[in-house]
């Protein structure tokens, strides 16, 4: 459902409707030969160590419709998943990147 703006070697920004995402590739090996954390601490943000180990919220409005697409597309976290309300106020549900980092989507109530 995104569509690509701009690629190149592991920087992408996607976009859909009025959101645009900004993507980078955490394949960065440098940290393995670093030595002193101390003197040279990691700090790019694209280290390979950190591929499905991230996670975020997207603020979304037809949440049900996009359910709805992503459910029919076989992209929901798992076969079981479901729009769930939760304390908080919001209407959520997770699924998974192609690096297993948890995308949760939801909607104010």
């Amino acid at each position: 459902g995104f569509a690509v703006g701009h690629h190149d070697d592991g920087f992408a920004i996607v976009t859909r409707d009025d959101v645009e995402l900004h993507l980078w590739a955490a394949c960065d090996e440098t940290w393995k030969t670093r030595g002193s954390i101390a003197s040279r601490p990691v700090v790019s943000g694209a280290e390979s160590f950190l591929a499905g180990t991230a996670s975020c919220r997207i603020e979304v409005g037809g949440i049900d419709e996009l359910y709805t697409e992503y459910r029919d597309r076989g992209v929901l976290y798992g076969p079981d998943t479901v729009i769930e309300a939760r304390p908080w106020g919001t209407r959520e549900f997770p699924t998974l990147d192609l690096e297993r980092n948890l995308l949760t989507f939801y909607e104010r109530a």
